[in-house]
């Protein structure tokens, strides 16, 4: 099976259209050798793209990645890299830090990337996102920021996330835009609802889904609404050979805006279960199953 690169919107970048997603990376003891043997699987089933942020595993991530690469600096070349800024949590790891908050100044982003960068061992981000809304966004002080990193080389393409549509606009109106990465599940369908999707198909940019399998909650016992749909996704899959997770994968990929579902599987058989959605058709009838099993009633 071949994961195509797809690209995320007008003169954007190209990422392939299963992402991996670090964000477990520092969960388990994996160890630098195992670390190592996620990125090379992931790579090694053309899955390309990384979606970081600086945040991940109390700051962690990024660095526990960065001496991946620092070990095995030719895998830079093989992959895209994602990175996200904009919160500032409280942590031992950021000691300055009062309360959780968010930060979009020119200041925070420029040093949020440059200290990313640093401990992700590499020469520059592929794509930044907006990690989340900033109730005192400046615009224009983003606008200018984004102009800056990209003049530097530091950052190629920007993006948001979990950003409402007439937010993205605020920005994009200024800067040009290429994603909006919103958690998009058959447990969550909020985006399908809010005008975000249809934002993203009315602009030609490409949404990334995060959480796929509703954090796990898809296969949690004792949920009814997970229940439910689980039977679905069960039946179909069984009609075309595959687990549940794969016809998740296929529902979140049947919509036309074209999301990209990022994984955060560290299991291979996990990120082939998301590469395998990729040859699976799905109806419009069936999908429409599925949704309403998440809602609890049929369409209006």
């Amino acid at each position: 099976m071949t994961v195509p690169q797809v690209t995320l919107a007008p003169g954007g970048p190209e990422l392939s259209r299963i992402v991996a997603g670090a964000w477990r990376l520092a969960d388990r003891d994996l160890g630098p050798a195992g670390r190592r043997r996620w990125v090379e699987t992931c790579l090694d089933l053309e899955i390309t793209a990384f979606d970081h942020a600086d945040i991940y595993g109390g700051y962690a991530v990024e660095g526990l990645f960065g001496e991946v690469l620092a070990a095995a600096p030719a895998l830079r070349d093989r992959m895209q890299v994602v990175g996200k800024c904009g919160i500032r949590l409280v942590d031992p790891a950021r000691p300055a830090h009062r309360v959780k908050s968010y930060d979009t100044s020119r200041d925070h982003l420029v040093a949020s990337v440059d200290a990313s960068l640093r401990a992700l061992r590499c020469g520059h981000l592929d794509l930044l996102l907006i990690h989340r809304p900033d109730a005192l966004m400046d615009p224009d002080e983003v606008a200018g920021a984004f102009r800056e990193l990209r003049d530097a080389g530091k950052v190629r393409h920007f993006g948001v996330s979990n950003h409402a549509p007439s937010q993205l606009a605020l920005l994009h109106r200024r800067f040009p835009l290429v994603t909006n990465q919103v958690e998009l599940s058959p447990l969550c369908l909020d985006a399908l609802a809010d005008g975000t999707l249809d934002q993203c198909l009315d602009l030609g940019i490409r949404p990334m889904a995060w959480s796929p399998l509703g954090g796990g909650r898809l296969f949690t016992p004792g949920d009814p609404r997970a229940a439910r749909v689980r039977e679905v996704l069960d039946a179909l899959g069984a009609e075309r050979g595959v687990t549940a997770a794969t016809m998740a994968h296929a529902w979140i990929l049947r919509h036309p805006s074209g999301p990209l579902p990022v994984t955060g599987s560290l299991r291979a058989e996990g990120l082939a279960e998301a590469v395998r959605a990729l040859e699976v058709t799905l109806e419009a009838e069936d999908w429409y199953r599925v949704w309403e099993a998440s809602s609890g009633h049929e369409v209006p």
